[in-house]
């Protein structure tokens, strides 16, 4: 009676735990670099963005951009102050996250771009905008409200975009800090990237309109 010799039973490699780290790098690439999600915090962007609202940025499209986009920005030095970093583990998770593109986002704002690097922006009594010289139509505030209840004129400086929320009643936007550094306007080294795209609720899924 012939006998055969036993062979080693080879077993699959086990690569999905690869996969999964492999697909877990390229997330957070992706994410610091290209896209980052964030929720709206508050009412400001109303009727276009509703408070918890969950939106995609598109990071590339803060270096080219129009009037009109939607943007969120780091107000810090602008808007608000940064509170203080923590220290010890916090502090360090947070280096982290930061350096992997999660952003902590205590001073994250979403406003509507008005005007561009040297655009001649004013308000007059009669609560009209006017670009340049000329009329804007803002077919995205809330029907019956005024371009802005606070009069200005304004030269946006070099390097700077001014920007307001669509709820003009209920935004602490440009408007508020005429009187600082920049007469309110942020800088564009600030800006995170432009709204592309909502998520949540499902319901609303889709482009800005």
């Amino acid at each position: 009676m012939s006998t055969s010799a036993s062979l080693p039973v080879s077993r699959p490699r086990r690569r999905w735990p690869w996969l999964v780290l492999i697909g877990l790098l390229l997330l957070v690439v992706l994410r610091g670099l290209v896209v980052e999600t964030f929720t709206v915090p508050s009412a400001s962007m109303s009727p276009t963005l509703s408070v918890g609202n969950r939106i995609v940025v598109w990071k590339p499209g803060a270096h080219d951009l129009h009037r009109g986009d939607v943007i969120v920005f780091d107000g810090d030095g602008v808007f608000s102050q940064a509170p203080a970093a923590p220290g010890g583990l916090a502090g360090m998770v947070r280096s982290v996250g930061t350096a992997l593109g999660v952003r902590v986002g205590e001073t994250d704002y979403v406003k509507r771009v008005i005007g561009l690097p040297g655009d001649h922006l004013k308000v007059g009594a009669d609560g009209v905008l006017t670009v340049n010289g000329a009329a804007v139509n803002e077919s995205y505030l809330p029907a019956g409200m005024s371009s802005s209840a606070t009069p200005f004129d304004i030269v946006v400086p070099a390097g700077r975009v001014f920007v307001m929320g669509d709820n003009r009643i209920a935004s602490d936007d440009s408007r508020g800090h005429l009187g600082d550094p920049g007469g309110g306007s942020v800088p564009e080294d600030q800006v995170i990237g432009t709204v592309t795209w909502r998520y949540w609720p499902l319901g609303s899924w889709g482009t800005l309109r």
